[in-house]
């Protein structure tokens, strides 16, 4: 029930987004234990370059999951400069837009992404 619910705003966010190779769309997936970003071209279909809090760089690290979240969106943001990328669509992927989702998206901002 609950899990049909996210999927319908999940849905209904993404007829409205879209990604371009120019302005790609950053995809946060959220569990109770980790939090994943993605950088995606719908143009293609391909997911251009992704983090998560098991990559390498901040695994190791003993921070409350909302500052894993934010660091999840600086790294992204990072990774995205290197790549030439500026400007994203975020999608929340149905997920309120509070707690980990919020500083994701916090995180990149703060590493020169715009929304």
């Amino acid at each position: 029930m609950i899990r049909d619910r996210l999927l319908r705003r999940h849905l209904s966010i993404r007829r409205r987004i879209s990604g371009t190779p120019e302005r790609p769309r950053l995809c946060v997936k959220r569990s109770n234990q980790y939090i994943y970003a993605q950088l995606i071209d719908d143009t293609t279909d391909k997911v251009i370059t992704g983090v998560s809090s098991l990559t390498p760089e901040l695994r190791d690290r003993k921070v409350k999951p909302t500052e894993m979240a934010f660091e999840v969106g600086k790294l992204i943001a990072s990774k995205a400069k290197e790549l030439g990328i500026k400007k994203v669509v975020f999608d929340r992927a149905g997920y309120r837009y509070h707690g980990r989702v919020k500083a994701v998206a916090e995180g990149a901002r703060q590493g020169g992404l715009e929304f």
